[in-house]
């Protein structure tokens, strides 16, 4: 099968997959905001930017090393697995042990308990079988696809039966926990080869030298992406993060949806291709012109509806998100440029353009979000995000140039 046909092959596969976990997360999104309420969300919220941040920081860069590899052995696999468990538990300590503090930093102590149960998270993943990354690599997109699909359902299906029967923000650290599980399961009956306690030091030295950059991409674009969320629940109230965040997940679901399945199917075959420029290039501006079309729709959609759709979808208790929302619609269609120029950086192996354009990012947010926030509250960090996004465009733009 030629790459064009599995890329369609590829992208019509984990479509169908987005279109069913989308589905999903309305129904559990509907039924969870109409049980619990926005301060809820709020403290959910911080214990999600504790463990994100806590993930990223130690980011190994595992799995794009995996990928770049021509061969995955079981030495390599096994390595990963073990590298992979012990951030897990380094993780795990770093929130028990910053739970209080970071309590007092979102005037928010509801969270100091929450945490003890959320450190089991990271343990959890840390034991997910590395060898499932070469469905992504193969273009085995079917198994994928089941590993996927069946994860998350099982993390949704718990998040909704233990918050009806709690009617606590609890149940939907329980919920992923549950889904982890049944992730660790897949993963070891579905993909091959399945690691064992062995470790490899040439490949640590391999991961250090070629993750650094993945590492300090992610940290930059965390304080991108929930640099605003930080502020909000910083500087604001937890009630004003819960809305903050409920808008900011319908806003980027248009671009997550899109550029996570076209990241997804196009950087194995930008890889296999990447020797290649003019053909590389082709296939770069015909992802970039359809991912910016694709968003564009639903941007309108949510900019001319959003207080309709906040109304109908979360219920009256959630109409202080609508104003936030209108704003956030335009930032899809913008992120798209930049979404789609990081799968290519990381295919031609120039990882330190990923971190360059993080870090310019996180700068341009720094400049904006904390004077707005102060001075319009939650639209403040709404507009942030906007303009710090508009001004990173001509930075991609030329580092794409130096690529071709």
């Amino acid at each position: 099968m030629g790459f064009l046909k599995s890329t369609i092959k590829g992208f019509s596969l984990i479509s169908f997959l987005r279109i069913l976990t989308r589905l999903i997360t309305f129904a559990k999104t509907v039924i969870i905001a109409r049980i619990l309420f926005p301060y809820e969300f709020g403290v959910f919220g911080i214990v999600s930017l504790t463990l994100t941040f806590l993930e990223i920081l130690t980011e190994t860069g595992v799995n794009v090393v995996l990928i770049q590899e021509e061969k995955i052995s079981k030495t390599y696999t096994s390595s990963a697995w073990i590298v992979s468990i012990i951030r897990g538990f380094i993780i795990a300590f770093l929130m028990i042990f910053s739970r209080y503090l970071v309590a007092s930093f979102f005037h928010s102590p509801e969270v100091t308990n929450l945490l003890l149960w959320a450190s089991l998270i990271p343990i959890l993943r840390g034991f997910i079988n590395p060898s499932v990354i070469q469905f992504q690599k193969n273009l085995l997109f079917e198994k994928e696809f089941k590993i996927k699909f069946l994860s998350f359902f099982a993390e949704a299906f718990f998040s909704i039966i233990l918050v009806v029967i709690l009617k606590s923000v609890l149940a939907l650290i329980l919920g992923v926990i549950l889904g982890v599980i049944v992730e660790i399961f897949l993963s070891f009956k579905m993909a091959t080869p399945r690691p064992c306690f062995s470790f490899s030091k040439d490949y640590l030295k391999k991961i250090i030298s070629r993750g650094k950059w993945v590492t300090l991409a992610g940290i930059f674009n965390y304080f991108f992406s929930q640099g605003d969320s930080i502020a909000v629940g910083r500087i604001l109230q937890t009630q004003d993060l819960g809305i903050y965040q409920m808008a900011y997940k319908i806003a980027i679901l248009p671009i997550t949806e899109i550029t996570d399945v076209v990241s997804k199917v196009t950087f194995p075959v930008y890889l296999k291709i990447s020797n290649d420029t003019a053909r590389l290039k082709r296939a770069f501006l015909k992802t970039v012109a359809s991912t910016f079309f694709l968003t564009l729709l639903p941007a309108v959609i949510l900019f001319l509806f959003s207080k309709q759709i906040i109304y109908f979808v979360l219920g009256e208790k959630w109409l202080d998100c609508w104003p936030i929302l209108k704003i956030l619609s335009c930032f899809p269609p913008i992120k798209a440029i930049t979404s789609s120029s990081l799968t290519l950086f990381y295919s031609v192996k120039k990882q330190e353009y990923v971190s360059l354009i993080s870090f310019l990012s996180f700068l341009f947010l720094i400049i904006f979000v904390l004077p707005l926030i102060l001075k319009y509250g939650l639209t403040g960090a709404a507009l942030s995000v906007v303009f710090s996004s508009i001004l990173l465009i001509p930075f991609t733009v030329y580092l794409i140039k130096k690529v071709f």
